[in-house]
């Protein structure tokens, strides 16, 4: 009888079976929670902190002293003193092409920020007030959008002159031909959020413009901003390289990869390597850039999930 009245036992889970992680509600959790999963947006970033790390530390990637030149060793090739051999002017490529990350870089960050806050700030007018305000501001931006970037920007560096050429103459010219594309999609994504109910109830309970705009507006707005400024920092860091490459942008004693690009193309068939690994450097930054950028447009963009 204690067979036939042994109790009934539940069947036990699966060991491997495992519960599915509940996805986070709120747009920013959300995104972070894929982008923590996104292999594209892991690799760009492990290439984006070590690049980053190159510009802040050259010296801990870099011994030897990027400007400590000797003519007499000119055109060197690679050897296990000079691992990228040695340039036009008897420097150390290797240690030049480690420094020549930070003002690289430092143009792209600038002037990403710079655009972002040009752009982003006259794009939440122009959305929120409408009317003669949005007209000004959108006819304005219509002006610098006829301008080529590339083509303006040496127009304006070589106005200024290349005395005065330097990080920030550099951000600025790229900014001030870079703004328009952002004010045109925070206006569109400020256009979408004024016209929903959160925005109409603050409305009705009094809350003022500034507060409505700051408040309300701004944080449902701001992620397309975010997503430009990031796909358009590797294009600021290309830009920089071709205007110092041209001529008209950063100039010696700093050190630049378009400059050293630029230095470097005169005697090509007889020392590739002072032009081959600056380009392939700056390739691998634009490119770790562009693929965050992309990862963040897909966690940040409901369409494309």
């Amino acid at each position: 009888m204690s067979e036939l009245n042994t109790a009934v036992q539940e069947p036990k889970a699966h060991p491997r079976r495992k519960q599915k992680e509940k996805k986070p509600n709120s747009l920013w959790s959300d995104a972070w929670y894929d982008l923590r999963r996104n292999k594209v947006f892991l690799v760009g970033t492990a290439i984006a902190i070590l690049l980053i790390l190159m510009a802040i530390m050259p010296g801990v990637f870099a011994p030897q002293n990027p400007l400590a030149c000797n003519l007499v060793d000119a055109r060197q090739g690679i050897s296990s003193e000079h691992w990228f051999g040695i340039d036009n002017q008897g420097c150390d490529t290797f240690s030049r092409v480690i420094h020549g990350a930070r003002i690289s870089i430092l143009v792209g960050l600038l002037t990403s920020v710079v655009t972002g806050l040009i752009g982003g700030i006259l794009g939440l007018i122009a959305g929120f007030y409408g009317r003669w305000v949005d007209v000004i501001l959108s006819r304005l931006a219509e002006i610098f959008f006829a301008i080529p970037s590339i083509l303006g920007a040496l127009l304006l560096l070589s106005a200024v002159g290349r005395d005065a050429a330097g990080v920030w103459t550099v951000v600025l010219a790229l900014a001030i031909l870079a703004w328009p594309m952002v004010l045109r999609i925070m206006r569109a994504a400020v256009i979408t959020a004024k016209s929903q109910d959160y925005v109409t109830a603050a409305r009705a309970l009094g809350a003022s413009p500034f507060r409505i705009s700051v408040r309300h507006i701004l944080p449902n707005a701001v992620a397309p901003v975010i997503v430009v400024c990031t796909m358009n920092l590797g294009v600021f860091i290309a830009g920089e390289a071709a205007l110092s490459f041209l001529g008209v942008g950063i100039q010696s004693p700093n050190i630049s990869w378009g400059l050293m690009i630029a230095d470097a193309r005169n005697r090509f068939l007889m020392a590739p390597e002072p032009l081959i690994f600056p380009a392939i450097f700056l390739s691998i930054t634009v490119l770790s850039f562009v693929m965050i950028g992309d990862a963040v447009r897909d966690a940040l963009d409901p369409k494309l999930r």
